[in-house]
């Protein structure tokens, strides 16, 4: 790859500067300088941990899964299907039976009887026999005797205020009030109002008018002025470092640390490889080497001449103290029939209490069982055999 030809960063204009090409092969060897470091630093955190989650995190995930399932979940599951559960159910049916359904039998069976028998068949009786005809002789009363005397009273009551109150306040109002405030007051003050205050306040809009309107034009004037000096003292003068240095030293910046990132990657990656290599063939070849010409063969030796005959060799050495071992409990269980024999006698009653031992060698053959202790060749007279398959 050729490093040495240049690639127009994005957004870049034809027209640039002469500012721009000067600094950019300084600020690309900088910054290519600067970002080195961090990148293969940056690389090698990134290999370490792909293979620290590779060897390390992802066992350790499913380790503390498994346990977690084994030791927690498992155990709670079981705790709830088989101690909660039972107790929930056991609990409710207790609940309901000592708290609920006492609770529903005093309800159907104290509560609403007397509530129905002792309160509301009294009170419908009442309300039926004695309140009903009472408010029927109210109401007739109140018809017949008090609404008629009530309408009088409130006709003469209505009468006499009218007549001592309503008629002569109005009689003011109407031909004193009025015409005092209408030819006294309202009448003056329109005058006054027409003839001197309209000319005078005609007069003083138009002086005030022309006072705004100077000082109007003026505040435009200075504002005017104002912004003109903004924009050639302070406005152009940034705008030109922005858009000449400013812009273009960024750009090239930013494009420089792309450039420099990628460079530094192939960089990176290339001295990976080289580290790989000599790891590779100062550590891994000669440990690769030596397992597949030293270890395996030498393991393959003791597989096959030390550790398959040392268990072959226990293996046998097992099944004979087990053949013993049956061998000397059938000797036992012998001596312990003889001797029930002599000091019992041979009747079937005897024979039956006594336990039978399984003979070695089945009737008519020869064969013997496998791992089983040898039988007696002398059997005692009346000694039945029991044929084993």
């Amino acid at each position: 790859m050729d490093y040495g030809k240049h690639q127009a960063p994005q957004g870049y204009e034809p027209g640039e500067s002469i500012l721009t090409t000067l600094i950019r092969i300084p600020v690309r060897i900088v910054v290519v300088v600067l970002v080195l470091p961090v990148r293969m630093v940056w690389d090698a955190l990134a290999a370490l941990w792909h293979a620290a989650d590779r060897v390390l995190l992802r066992p350790l995930g499913r380790a503390l899964a498994w346990l977690l399932d084994t030791l927690v979940l498992t155990p709670l599951t079981w705790l709830y299907a088989w101690v909660l559960t039972p107790l929930g159910k056991a609990a409710s049916w207790l609940a309901v039976a000592l708290l609920l359904r006492p609770w529903i039998g005093l309800w159907r069976y104290v509560v609403v009887p007397v509530a129905r028998y002792g309160i509301a068949a009294p009170a419908v009786w009442l309300y039926g026999a004695v309140l009903t005809p009472l408010g029927h002789g109210l109401r007739w009363i109140g018809t017949a005797l008090l609404a008629p005397a009530a309408r009088g009273i409130g006709t003469g009551l209505t009468w006499l205020f009218t007549t001592l109150f309503v008629l002569p306040v109005a009689g003011l109002w109407r031909y004193v009030v009025v015409p005092a405030v209408r030819y006294g007051l309202i009448v003056p003050v329109v005058w006054l109002y027409g003839a001197v205050l309209t000319p005078l306040g005609l007069g003083t809009a138009w002086v005030l008018g022309q006072l705004w309107r100077g000082i109007a034009a003026t505040g435009r004037g200075l504002g005017i002025a104002l912004a003109w000096l903004v924009m050639t003292l302070l406005v152009a003068p940034v705008s030109w470092t922005y858009r000449r240095i400013l812009a273009p030293v960024g750009r090239e910046i930013a494009a420089a640390f792309e450039v420099a990132w990628r460079v530094t990657g192939y960089v990176s990656r290339a001295v990976g490889r080289a580290i790989a290599w000599f790891a590779w063939h100062l550590i891994g070849a000669p440990v690769s080497w030596t397992y597949r010409t030293v270890c395996t063969p030498v393991g393959h030796f003791v597989r096959d001449s030390v550790w398959a005959p040392a268990r072959r060799a226990a293996a046998e050495a097992g099944r004979a103290a087990r053949a013993a071992l049956a061998s000397a409990r059938e000797t036992v269980r012998q001596a312990r029939r003889d001797a029930w024999r002599a000091l019992v006698g041979s009747t079937d009653g005897a024979r039956s209490r006594e336990p039978q031992g399984i003979p070695a060698r089945t009737l008519g053959s020869t064969t013997t069982v496998p791992s089983a202790a040898q039988a007696s060749e002398t059997p005692l007279l009346g000694e039945k055999f029991v044929k084993q398959g």
